[in-house]
């Protein structure tokens, strides 16, 4: 499907580069002009690219389509595709090109620009990126300005507008051989609308082939990066904008929305934090191509996600691949058991709000440090899991529901008051405020709630539901803040999350409210990180993956079950 769409908030790149190109070039930070970025060694913008004319009056246009980005105006244009993982090819008509560079090189910042006596390659060397950058002249003659400067001034190479030209960018190690250049560049546009179109085609599922379907799928396949630095495996990070990183609960959604169309991804991106767990059986809080970090954690949604991997996957797990995903839940679980419980206690606790993944949540006001619903509900899923997991391999699963029964005892001897569930802090035993939808997650536990409990969850969720999602702190709090992160925004996996422990429930019509709420947001709005729980826009890093992923599951399901509906199914 071709469409185009708005460059400042969706990069252009394309599956298993580290590169793009977008004027957003740091954290909230959006620049008049495209640049070439890189995610290597952090988000690092490499050079401005300046369209130049001859005599042009306009700046020209700019169009973007999943394979291709031009710049365009009255008597010419320059195109843009990728060519490979680490290669973008530029071609210019009756338009000029600058490739700007930083413009000051000290000790230890900027680019130092110079052209290779071996090959005459123009290269430039980045201290940012700690990679090279180097120009294949296919057609075309380039000017070399400040080669070889130290210190302040101009750097760039310019293709000029009158003659045609060509060149490939690549990002590259200090000795990378020179790749042949094999398809005339409409043969590779056209190769990677074909990936593309592929790509959509398999990941939507049963939803509609729509536009928003197809720039959901654009937003996963263009934010997926081959393996490299600390990433063992292909992976979708959250975001080509600053949220460049894996986190290690984001990645479940993009693994269960892989999970039809390719077990295998979905499998790699399930694994991705578990590459990195540390010796007790933790998580990393995140990583990315130069960085792993253990400063936090994030809750054990992943029982509960592996579960629906099985359930959504096109073919069964091999039992060795079950064995491998068993033993790293096992220690992911033990770790919550044996060091996030104190003594004297049965429930796990959270350090601080960034642990739960709900930073800021007004549930963390009170205290820090504390026993936590959602928390012990996670729990109660993975638990429930590796039970499962445990005798379909034949090993002893008895451990899983003692631990199981002790937990569901005191969540509900300890947290729930008879109307909705709290949290305490671990220090005093205070209460938590009980307006943050946070407290209403134990509904992920479906049919394990009693039926009162169930109703009253529903009820709150209802409370807290917008023509956009249900509000992660309602509207009408005295705590409600627009943009206030977890502090009332709609979120993806909250609202997942929550549609499928209704939905489990038995509150299926409630369900249906919140998916098709959700995505009305989406559809207006787009893939946003977190969208204004009152006027549907979207807010903060505008190209987020799990929001993608999220869309592309809730309407592949009501897509199903339309048809199972009108088909006179149950």
């Amino acid at each position: 499907m071709d469409f185009t769409f708005d460059i400042t908030e969706i990069p252009f790149s394309a599956r298993g580069s580290w590169l793009d190109l977008s004027p957003v070039v740091g954290l909230h930070t959006v620049s008049d002009d495209i640049h070439l970025v890189t995610h290597t060694g952090g988000m690092h913008p490499v050079f401005r690219l300046v369209p130049d004319g001859v005599g042009d009056v306009a700046a020209p246009a700019v169009r973007v389509t999943p394979a291709s980005l031009a710049w365009v105006m009255d008597g010419g244009n320059v195109e843009v595709t990728f060519a490979h993982e680490s290669g973008v090819r530029f071609r210019g008509r009756g338009l000029g090109l600058r490739f700007v560079a930083p413009d000051e090189l000290t000790p230890f910042t900027g680019g130092y620009l110079f052209v290779d006596p071996s090959d005459g390659a123009i290269t430039l060397t980045s201290y940012e990126t700690g990679r090279r950058y180097r120009f294949t002249v296919i057609a075309g003659t380039p000017t070399v300005l400040g080669e070889q400067l130290l210190g302040a001034g101009a750097r760039s190479v310019a293709f000029g507008a009158e003659e045609g030209w060509e060149v490939l960018v690549e990002e590259i190690e200090t000795g990378a051989v020179h790749r042949q250049v094999k398809r005339d560049f409409d043969a590779e546009v056209e190769y990677r609308h074909r990936e593309f179109d592929e790509y959509h085609e398999s990941i939507r599922g049963r939803a509609p082939a729509t536009v928003a379907s197809a720039r959901a799928a654009y937003v996963l396949w263009s934010a997926t990066v081959a393996p490299a630095g600390f990433v063992q495996r292909e992976a979708i990070l959250m975001s080509k904008h600053w949220m460049d990183k894996v986190w290690s609960w984001d990645h479940c959604f993009n693994a269960i929305a892989l999970a039809e169309s390719d077990p295998q991804a979905a499998l790699d991106q399930f694994l991705l934090p578990f590459d990195h767990q540390d010796a007790v059986g933790a998580l990393p809080d995140s990583l990315t191509h130069s960085e792993v970090l253990y400063n936090f954690v994030k809750p054990p949604i992943h029982g509960w996600a592996f579960a629906q991997l099985r359930k959504r996957s096109s073919r069964a797990f091999t039992d060795i691949e079950l064995a491998t995903v068993y033993d790293r839940l096992a220690a992911w679980t033990r770790f919550w058991l044996d060091h996030r419980v104190s003594p004297g206690s049965d429930l796990p606790y959270y350090q601080h709000g960034n642990d739960s993944g709900w930073d800021n949540s007004t549930m963390f006001d009170h205290a820090r440090v504390v026993e936590a619903p959602d928390l012990a509900a996670f729990l109660l899923l993975q638990l429930d899991e590796l039970r499962l997991l445990a005798e379909h391999l034949g090993r002893p699963a008895l451990e899983w529901d003692v631990a199981a029964q002790s937990l569901e005892r005191a969540l509900f001897d300890r947290l729930w008051t008879g109307e909705h569930f709290i949290a305490r802090s671990v220090a005093t035993g205070e209460a938590s405020s009980h307006s943050s939808l946070l407290t209403a997650m134990p509904i992920i536990l479906g049919e394990r709630l009693p039926v009162d409990v169930a109703d009253a969850l529903a009820a709150s969720i209802a409370e807290h539901l917008t023509p956009w999602g249900p509000a992660t702190e309602p509207p009408g709090s005295a705590a409600y803040e627009d943009d206030g992160y977890w502090r009332g925004p709609i979120w993806a996996p909250s609202t997942f999350l929550i549609e499928n422990g209704l939905r489990r429930a038995g509150h299926g019509a409630l369900a249906d409210d919140v998916s098709r709420a959700f995505r009305a947001a989406c559809e207006k709005s787009g893939f946003a990180e977190n969208f204004d729980a009152v006027s549907g826009a979207g807010l903060r890093d505008r190209a987020y993956t799990w929001t993608a992923s999220t869309y592309l599951i809730l309407a592949a399901d009501a897509a199903a079950r339309g048809s199972a509906t009108s088909s006179g199914a149950e």
